[in-house]
């Protein structure tokens, strides 16, 4: 594959593995945009390390599509703006990824849209819809990708996505402008059917990022061993692309170090970081309001960077998008039970430098 399809720099982050925050959106108490935090919240997430920023995606709401609502570009234009300014004092660049999704017209507008803007890929959510067959999907992924290099996106069924089999995933890459897949299945088998694809194709310069977010450091530790024509295949979640990593952002780069350094570490699994496991995925059911089938993921992210005082309140475009009854109560039991996962110090020292002009 030739490197023309995305910069030779970026693909050297993408490839060796970042934190990529999957960008909210700040809103008044009007349920308008408040662009002072939503570029606080940008220079947030690059001061704490993130390699990138995916804007435009489920946790940034997918309703700023609406017309009547006219957020899509705007949202998009102010974190790049911000990524561009950041980019002029670093030594590599942040990854710019946005989200797509709809039928293959809406798809294919907004491939333009984040090309025009200059994101370097788009995430694809794939339609949800049966009706399209396998063949409609990989026509669908094509057209995109003939605009912008592909990350491929493989959203839990019960959000808004729809089970792929290994026939598709094995199609899928073997589309050349495929640059990275987040998997977000949250099943153990379906993740082992995107990775095995990937592991027979061939291809090695497709990387892969959880999307799981019930088991974020288990992917991140976790050998993915295939035997495929005699030969010996493994592969690995080199970074994370994750509505989680929204919040509590610094801490999640050093744990994602600590997750690269544990696989290299010739003497075995470090047990600390798999018990870490279980703290993150507590961390996340609340946040993401599991128990409640996800209804309150967003309304959860907000809760915590209100209480940090990035954000004003917790207000998302649909009024009916709230935290669930218990969801507060449960967001101060993991604060009360995992400090070390928390990042309100750092926060608290630079929110009135990163709320300023």
């Amino acid at each position: 594959m030739s490197e023309e399809v995305l910069d030779h720099a970026v693909r050297t982050v993408l490839n060796r593995g970042t934190v990529i925050p999957a960008h909210p959106m700040a809103l008044d108490a009007n349920r308008k945009l408040d662009e002072i935090r939503q570029r606080a919240l940008s220079r947030y997430y690059i001061a704490a390390g993130a390699g990138g920023l995916a804007v435009g995606v489920h946790t940034t709401q997918f309703s700023i599509r609406d017309p009547k609502i006219g957020l899509f570009e705007p949202v998009l234009r102010i974190a790049m703006e911000e990524m561009d300014r950041a980019d002029l004092s670093r030594t590599e660049p942040l990854v710019r990824v946005g989200g797509i999704r709809g039928d293959q017209n809406q798809a294919v507008a907004e491939a333009k849209i984040l090309k025009r803007l200059g994101y370097h890929a788009g995430l694809l959510s794939l339609p949800a819809s049966k009706s399209l067959d396998e063949d409609a999907l990989i026509t669908h992924c094509k057209a995109v990708a003939e605009i912008i290099p592909m990350i491929g996106f493989y959203l839990h069924a019960p959000a808004g996505g729809r089970e792929l089999p290994y026939s598709f995933w094995k199609r899928f890459v073997e589309i050349p402008e495929v640059v990275a897949i987040k998997i977000a299945a949250f099943n153990r088998y379906q993740t082992i059917d995107v990775i095995r694809a990937l592991a027979e194709s061939g291809r090695d310069d497709i990387a892969l990022y959880t999307g799981n977010d019930d088991n974020i450091v288990m992917d991140l530790l976790t050998p993915f061993r295939f035997v495929h024509q005699g030969k010996t295949i493994e592969r690995r979640f080199v970074g994370g692309l994750l509505g989680h990593w929204a919040v509590w952002t610094k801490q999640a780069v050093e744990l994602h170090k600590q997750c690269q350094q544990a696989v290299k570490n010739p003497n075995g699994l470090d047990w600390e970081l798999v018990r870490r496991n279980v703290e993150v995925t507590d961390c996340n059911a609340v946040l993401f309001d599991a128990a409640n089938h996800f209804q309150g993921v967003i309304p959860g992210v907000h809760e915590v960077l209100r209480r940090q005082g990035l954000l004003e309140g917790t207000w998302c475009l649909d009024p009916n998008e709230t935290l669930s009854p218990g969801q507060k109560e449960e967001i101060d039991r993991i604060y009360a039970s995992y400090p070390h996962l928390t990042d309100d110090e750092f926060i608290a020292e630079h929110r009135d430098e990163w709320l300023g002009s």
